[in-house]
């Protein structure tokens, strides 16, 4: 009965792709959402991976839609990582890291851990805004100096110094010699506030906590939140999530997380958090369908690919993991299913 399912959600699946042009499912278009803008610091930890602090932590405002932290100082260490980034990093991305070159930090050496949160703002939660938040060994004082020699002047709040980042629009503000916040005047205000006390922020989120605890220790990990979730999820379904009544499945989904590594090959692991076993196996079989279908059309590395990802569910929980080789996942990169998932 179950396979029969999967097989008729599949050729459901099947018409809708055709519809979408080949909006199709596959561990490119999940990790492309939810993780493009770690592709900045795709990265592989020799070691554990170094954790936020909480000086980061308190920086991060507390209504959290989406925080991805990545051990940026060893992405050189693999061959996929580099190849990947430079594949997918997004021009916004590569103008945020020009800007931290430019104000004299060498995100290569400089930088342990790298995190981007996005948040909701506005007055009714309608906005996202996303702030960075870089640990490592700063020369404070050298870049101080930098900006001085450039006569670029800060604007003080309260206690903070927030310098603009030459003439990418960006701001940086130094909360010690191990933590900085940047990003776009809004969002480092926000920062500087919740870290301040005046606004709520991570630490005082008891969900967001307890489920970075789960992954934090991973080099590359990530969290959402239900908002987060539900966008990333119609974004992962395509085409499927056109073919059912995706506004009712959508309000159980609760929350995300996931981890990278590329340690010994790529491997990616998602779990999304449904709370209930028919939402969590209903939407398990449509991503299953759609792999399914697209098996059947992909191109050898594509299939192989698919073939490399497990979809299952379990108490209400999706669980959705990829493993390859290097040469395998060099290999998906050229694929045309890859191009057209990150464009």
């Amino acid at each position: 009965m179950k396979n029969f399912m999967v097989l008729e959600q599949s050729h459901q699946v099947a018409n809708a792709e055709i519809k979408v042009q080949n909006r199709v499912f596959t561990k490119s278009r999940a990790a492309r959402f939810a993780t493009t803008v770690a592709m900045l610091a795709m990265g592989v930890a020799c070691a554990g991976a170094a954790q936020l602090s909480s000086d980061a932590r308190a920086a991060i405002p507390k209504d959290l839609q989406q925080l991805i932290s990545v051990d940026y100082r060893s992405m050189q260490n693999s061959s996929a990582a580099m190849q990947l980034k430079d594949r997918v990093l997004p021009p916004e991305l590569k103008k945020l890291e020009a800007a931290l070159r430019t104000s004299g930090i060498n995100p290569g050496t400089d930088v342990d851990v790298l995190a981007f949160a996005a948040f909701h703002a506005g007055d009714k939660g309608d906005q996202t805004k996303t702030v960075g938040v870089a640990q490592g060994q700063f020369d404070v004082k050298d870049i101080l100096t930098r900006f001085s020699k450039q006569k670029v002047k800060p604007q003080v709040v309260r206690n903070n110094n927030v310098y603009p980042m030459g003439a990418s629009g960006y701001d940086v503000a130094f909360l010690n010699q191990t933590t900085m916040v940047f990003g776009d005047r809004d969002s480092v205000m926000a920062a500087l506030s919740a870290r301040d006390g005046l606004t709520p922020n991570l630490l005082s989120n008891s969900a967001a906590m307890d489920t970075m605890n789960s992954v934090d220790k991973e080099p590359v990990w990530s969290i959402l939140d239900q908002r987060g979730t539900q966008v990333m999820m119609n974004q992962l379904l395509g085409g499927a999530s056109q073919i059912t009544d995706f506004d009712t499945v959508k309000n159980h989904l609760q929350s995300s997380r996931y981890t990278m590594n590329f340690t010994n090959g790529v491997k990616f692991d998602m779990q999304v958090l449904t709370g209930d076993t028919v939402t969590a196996a209903t939407v398990a079989a449509l991503m299953q369908g759609a792999a399914m279908y697209k098996k059947v059309s992909g191109d050898p590395s594509e299939v192989a690919a698919l073939n490399d990802t497990t979809i299952d569910s379990n108490s209400g929980t999706i669980d959705v993991k990829y493993s390859s080789s290097d040469s395998e996942f060099a290999s998906l990169l050229k694929s045309n299913l890859f191009q057209s998932v990150v464009k």
